[in-house]
C-alpha cells in the first residue's frame, strides 16, 4: 500500500491590521501612529503555509466570511501552493485581528473569530472526504474543540498521523487527547496542563504530558531547541540552531508545518524535529508571521551549517 504524504491543515484562518504607534492609547485617547500594514494571520493559516514553503502538498480544511479579507486570504493560500478547496466562505466576517504596537513593543490586540467561531463537529464531519487522502492532519485551537476532536477522531479512521499545536492552551477532553499523535506545545502552553515549569525539568514535563494521553509529545523550548518522546523510544534533545531573533511571531507554526512535512517524508522523529528547529530558527530572522516561512532550500542550507549534537535524556 502506497504510504499517503498529503497533509491537511484543521484551522484558523484569519487578517490582520496593524497600526503601530510610540504609544498605545489609553481608553478615550487618540494618538498619531506612525505606521501601518497588514497580514494573513490565524495559526492554520501561518502552520500551512510554513508547511507548503517547507516542501509540503498541503490543504486546508476551514472557513472565512464573505468580505475583502477573505479574497486576500484565498489569494495568500494560493500563492503559498496551498490547496483550498475545503475552505468555505460563510455570511459574516473573516476572523480579523486589530492590533496596537508600540516602540517599546508593548501591545493590544482585538480578535473577532467571526468564520473560524463556526468550525463545529457538524461543519468538520460535513468534510469527512477531506480526510481520505492526506496520511498527515494538523491542527491547533483558534477553532472550536469539539470541531478539533472530530478532525482527530477523523484523522484516526483514516490511518492519517494527527498534530495537534496546543495553542492558545485551554481545558482539553480525554476523547481528544486520546487521538493525538503529537503534542507539541511551548514551555508556556506545556505549564497550563502540567502545572510546573516544563523549562527547567523538560523530560518530566514531557513525561507528564504524555501521561495525559498522547501518544508523543515535542516540547518546544524557543531558543533552547526540543525535547522529543515518542512512545517506546529513548527521549532526545534537539538544540536549537543558533540565530540572533528579531521577531519571534510565529515560530512555532513555523516548526509545526516543517515538522508535519518531514515526518510526511518519512524522517525519523528526532530527524524531523531537527529539520523544525532549522525553520523556526529561519522564520525568527523576520518580521511578521506569514512573510517570516521559510523555503525548502533555506531549511537544506541552514541544516548544512554547525549544529549542536543531538543529546539522548536519562531520567
Amino acid at each position: 500500500m502506497t504510504k499517503k504524504t498529503d497533509i491537511l491543515v484543521v484551522g484558523s484562518l484569519g487578517y490582520d491590521y496593524v497600526a503601530s504607534g510610540k504609544t498605545i492609547p489609553t481608553p478615550g485617547q487618540t494618538i498619531l501612529g506612525h505606521s501601518f500594514a497588514t497580514f494573513l494571520g490565524g495559526k492554520g493559516n501561518n502552520q500551512a503555509v510554513g508547511a507548503a514553503r517547507a516542501g509540503g502538498k498541503v490543504t486546508f480544511l476551514g472557513r472565512v466570511g464573505q468580505d475583502d479579507p477573505a479574497v486576500k486570504i484565498r489569494a495568500g493560500l494560493a500563492e503559498a501552493g496551498v490547496d483550498d478547496a475545503y475552505v468555505d466562505a460563510v455570511p459574516g466576517s473573516s476572523q480579523i485581528a486589530m492590533i496596537l504596537t508600540a516602540d517599546d513593543g508593548e501591545n493590544c490586540i482585538v480578535v473577532v473569530s467571526g468564520a473560524n467561531a463556526t468550525i463545529s463537529a457538524d461543519v468538520v464531519r460535513g468534510k469527512a472526504k477531506a480526510f481520505e487522502t492526506p496520511g498527515y492532519v494538523l491542527a491547533q485551537l483558534e477553532t472550536p474543540i469539539d470541531g478539533v476532536t472530530e478532525a482527530a477522531k477523523l484523522a484516526r479512521q483514516n490511518g492519517a498521523i494527527f498534530i495537534l499545536d496546543p495553542a492558545p492552551a485551554q481545558p482539553l477532553p480525554e476523547e481528544l487527547l486520546k487521538h493525538v499523535d503529537w503534542f507539541t506545545p511551548n514551555e508556556t502552553e506545556a505549564k497550563a496542563y502540567i502545572g510546573f515549569d516544563a523549562d527547567k525539568e523538560p523530560l518530566r514535563a514531557a513525561r507528564a504530558i504524555q501521561a495525559l494521553g498522547p501518544r508523543n509529545v515535542v516540547l518546544k523550548l524557543s531558543s533552547k531547541g526540543a525535547v522529543v518522546l515518542e512512545q517506546g523510544k529513548p527521549a532526545f534533545w534537539v538544540p536549537a540552531c543558533k540565530v540572533t531573533a528579531v521577531d519571534t511571531t510565529a515560530a512555532g507554526d513555523s516548526f509545526n508545518g516543517a515538522f508535519a512535512v518531514a515526518l510526511s517524508e518519512g524522517k525519523e522523529a528526532v530527524d524531523a524535529v531537527r529539520f523544525a528547529c532549522a525553520a523556526a530558527a529561519i522564520s525568527v530572522t523576520r518580521r511578521g508571521a506569514g512573510p517570516s516561512m521559510p523555503q525548502r532550500a533555506e531549511i537544506e542550507e541552514m541544516l548544512k551549517t554547525p549544529l549542536a549534537p543531538i543529546q539522548q535524556l536519562a531520567d
